[in-house]
């Protein structure tokens, strides 16, 4: 069924802080010797080194995949209470979302933004399942396996909890869900699998295999032991830490065919998730946002009015009256200005002046300026610069030269 492919769909580089191990070339290099044509990072709660990743793996010829591991917060204590037990099934626990496309790189991003902004300065990041009913076009989900939301609940006796969790997700993602197994030789894992495999045949959904990987080889364990220990504050005797095992090590394909060979449906599932991808974040030329809602025109009139008004208050502050050198001044200003508009730049001044002068109506310190920026009079004009370039001969053109 996968031709003796196997694919990595969980990885934790080290942009996964103090829990990951892999830095993304590390990732890649392992992925091309073991001759996996594909090959993901899914750190937690970030993108930070998607871009990084996805320009390494596709210049060593190997498809990089996309995704991410968040908790998903499930309100369904209601759930628990109906079954009968005493305790609260865990509402917050991982799910894997990948993207598959362009939509859903933006969807992804969009709910890290989200998950980031509701949780408070601090706190456990985390996003709420209803969240992700209008973000989850192009995304695939796999379902966390005996750490994710169903898996939990199964841990925890609340069969009715993981079988709406389970629902839920189904209704959510669709056809892009999978129900995920994994194999690393926990107790928990041994427990929920059976469950799990009878739910995603009873909901007609597809299993998929995945190593939660988190170094290299099992011979890196004990370091990234001490990694976790470091992580969470405890001594790295402490027997009631959290723990991972050698298996959490980015093993080789065979390994894995080997590990389930008696499910090769789920082997199959991760060529076939790699298959659907059909994106990968590459380099662009920077973009700025607007500043005003009328364009490049709309952007060229508001610079002008304030550095006009600025520098009428400059030189009232300086004591010029009108005459030959206010006149000066005027001049130097509307030559500055023609050029920053015919170099597409009006919209960069007003940004870089609306930061500074955020920063010192808060008492921030801001230097006076330094470099070929000191040499703008508009840039004077806005109080982004504190140097009069005019008072010491400083050039203009050493910071924006139409003719270069």
């Amino acid at each position: 069924m996968s031709d003796g492919l196997f694919i990595h769909l969980r990885t934790h580089s080290a942009y996964s802080l103090l829990e990951g191990a892999l830095l993304p070339d590390r990732i890649v290099a392992l992925a091309a010797a073991d001759r996996q044509p594909a090959t993901a990072i899914t750190d937690t709660a970030n993108l930070f080194g998607a871009l990084e990743f996805s320009q390494k793996a596709a210049g060593k010829g190997v498809q990089p995949i996309i995704g991410c591991t968040i908790p998903i917060d499930f309100d369904d204590d209601e759930d628990s209470r109906v079954a009968g037990h005493g305790r609260k099934t865990g509402r917050q626990a991982p799910l894997v979302l990948i993207a598959a496309n362009e939509e859903g790189f933006s969807n992804l991003s969009w709910l890290l933004s989200e998950a980031y902004m509701h949780s408070g300065d601090g706190g456990p990041i985390a996003l709420h399942h209803r969240a992700v009913a209008d973000r989850s076009g192009g995304l695939i989900a796999l379902s966390g396996g005996a750490e994710g939301p169903v898996g939990i609940a199964l841990l925890q006796d609340d069969d009715r909890s993981a079988e709406r969790r389970l629902g839920r997700l189904s209704q959510l993602f669709g056809g892009n869900l999978y129900v995920e197994l994994q194999r690393h030789g926990m107790d928990a894992e041994r427990e929920a699998e059976a469950a799990l495999v009878g739910l995603a045949y009873r909901h007609s959904l597809p299993l998929v295999a995945t190593n939660n990987c988190h170094f290299a080889h099992e011979g890196d364990f004990d370091a990234h032991d001490a990694l976790l220990a470091v992580a969470d504050g405890r001594p790295v005797a402490s027997a009631d830490r959290r723990r991972l095992t050698p298996k959490h090590a980015f093993r080789s394909r065979d390994d894995m065919i080997a590990a389930f060979a008696d499910c090769p449906e789920a082997i199959a599932s991760t060529v076939e998730i790699a298959r659907r991808i059909t994106y990968r974040p590459v380099t662009c030329k920077p973009m700025l946002p607007g500043f005003t809602g009328d364009g490049t025109e709309g952007e060229a009139r508001e610079l002008a009015r304030q550095a006009r008004a600025g520098l009428e208050e400059r030189l009232v502050n300086h004591g010029l009256a009108p005459g030959k050198a206010r006149e000066i001044y005027v001049e130097r200003l509307d030559y500055e200005l023609g050029v920053i508009e015919r170099m597409g730049f009006p919209g960069y001044f007003l940004i870089v002046s609306d930061f500074i002068q955020w920063a010192k109506n808060r008492d921030i310190p801001v230097g006076p300026g330094r470099g070929s920026g000191a040499g703008s009079l508009v840039a004077w004009s806005l109080k982004i610069t504190d140097l009069d370039p005019l008072r010491f001969d400083l050039l203009f053109e050493r910071f924006l030269n139409p003719e270069r």
